[in-house]
């Protein structure tokens, strides 16, 4: 995991039916949020410790990115990305459905301790060669998701621009480009392994505290 990670973005409902069968509206643009960097933990085959007295958490697979170097308008993406990987976005969906009910954030259901879990870091092969790449989950040996670039409402280059314009990007930071349809609950004891092209990146057990 690069020392260097600074900030960590997050792109919400960038797939259509991820956002269809969670019953949300698709955005008309890149719904954004963050995550803090207590919120990082790797997927090394350890297990990770999760809080057991807030409500159903879910699992999200998506693919992250690592950025090299300042964003500056016009810049090429494959001069920006150097690394990636497959991260899971696990949120507290209990705490989430009441914070969006009140019309508060989501920091409290997004940002928890360890829910940015993230295999080791990738070179990354270009925006061109990975758009029809192939990531996916497996919760207990099982496929639980499987997605691809190309699906993206919002593509990688969007999300980039957008994220630069309003929130800044420079070296260090993380994009989480946001998960395809599947996700479901997670319980005590669930083994996760990430995939890339059906090869696995890195795996974690998940432990729920009492």
């Amino acid at each position: 995991m690069p020392v260097s990670v600074k900030n960590i973005f997050c792109v919400g409902r960038n797939y259509v039916q991820h956002a269809q069968e969670l019953n949300n509206a698709v955005p008309q643009s890149p719904l954004l949020f963050t995550k803090p960097t207590h919120s990082l933990a790797e997927a090394n085959g350890r297990e990770i410790i999760f809080p057991g007295d807030r409500g159903q958490i879910q699992y999200e697979v998506e693919l992250v990115f690592h950025i090299a170097r300042q964003y500056e308008p016009g810049i090429k993406l494959d001069d920006l990305v150097d690394q990636m990987a497959i991260g899971i976005d696990f949120t507290l969906r209990d705490v989430q459905i009441e914070l969006k009910g009140k019309g508060y954030p989501w920091v409290l259901a997004k940002g928890f301790i360890n829910s940015a879990v993230i295999t080791p870091w990738q070179p990354f092969a270009g925006l061109k060669a990975m758009l029809d790449v192939v990531f996916s989950l497996d919760k207990n040996g099982q496929e639980v998701q499987r997605g691809t670039m190309k699906n993206m409402i919002f593509d990688l280059p969007t999300v980039i621009e957008y994220t630069a314009l309003h929130l800044g990007l420079g070296q260090g930071d993380i994009i989480f480009t946001g998960t395809p349809a599947g996700v479901g609950p997670v319980l005590d004891g669930d083994r996760f392994a990430c995939k890339l092209a059906d090869q696995e990146l890195g795996n974690c057990i998940i432990k729920l505290s009492k």
